[in-house]
C-alpha cells in the first residue's frame, strides 16, 4: 500500500490508476475525494493495526486511545466519505458502484458503532465492530490481491475482473471477520 501511495505523491495526476481515470480526474471533487482517500489510507492501516495488540493496550493504553482517536476521526471524516464519492465513479459501472458505496457507507457504520459501543463501556460490542470496520479497511489491500489472482487464473476481460474484485475484496473480509467474531469472541463469553 505504500508503494501505491507513493506513487501519487507529490501530486500525480497521470499515473498508475489516474491513468483511466482522466475524465474523472478532472472533476474537482473527484480529485479531492481521490487524494484525501489516497493520502490517508496509510493512516487508517496504521493505526488499525495497533488497536489489536494486547500489549499495547495493556502497557500504553493512551496509544491505543489515541490510535483509536486517528482511525475513527480518519475513516468517519476522510477516507470514508471520499470513498463513497470515489464508489459513485468506480470502473465497471453499477455492479461496481454499488460494491464501493456499500463498502463505503458500512465501513463508516461499523467504525460509528464500535466509538458509541466503547462510549458506553460495551468493550466487547466495541471488539467486534471494529474487527468488522478493520476488516473492511483491510479491502485496499485484499482488492488488489484477488485482482493479481484472477487475472492471473482466468484471464477475464479488464472490467469483468473489476466487477468481481469489487465486491470480493470486502464480502469475503466481512465474512472472515464474522468467522473471528463467532470463534474468538463467543468462545470467550461462553
Amino acid at each position: 500500500m505504500l508503494e501505491i501511495t507513493l506513487q501519487y505523491i507529490p501530486y500525480h495526476t497521470d499515473v498508475a490508476f489516474l491513468r483511466i481515470k482522466q475524465d474523472e480526474i478532472a472533476l474537482d471533487y473527484y480529485k479531492v475525494a481521490f487524494f484525501i482517500h489516497v493520502y490517508t489510507s496509510m493512516l487508517v492501516l496504521l493505526a488499525g493495526f495497533t488497536q489489536f495488540s494486547s500489549s499495547i493496550l495493556r502497557k500504553f493504553p493512551k496509544i491505543h486511545r489515541t490510535n483509536g482517536w486517528i482511525y475513527f476521526l480518519t475513516v468517519c471524516l476522510l477516507s470514508g466519505p471520499t470513498g463513497l464519492i470515489m464508489g459513485f465513479h468506480a470502473n465497471g459501472g453499477f455492479y461496481s458502484q454499488l460494491a464501493f458505496c456499500l463498502l463505503a457507507i458500512l465501513w463508516v457504520y461499523f467504525t460509528v458503532i464500535a466509538f458509541i459501543k466503547i462510549r458506553k463501556k460495551d468493550i466487547l460490542a466495541h471488539k467486534k465492530y471494529m474487527v468488522r470496520s478493520f476488516a473492511l479497511a483491510l479491502s485496499a489491500i485484499t482488492l488488489r490481491a484477488w485482482k493479481y489472482i484472477i487475472v492471473r487464473l482466468f484471464l477475464p476481460p479488464p472490467m469483468d475482473a473489476y466487477r468481481i474484485v469489487a465486491w470480493l475484496a470486502w464480502v469475503l473480509n466481512l465474512v472472515i471477520a464474522e468467522i473471528i467474531i463467532f470463534k474468538y469472541f463467543n468462545k470467550r463469553m461462553r
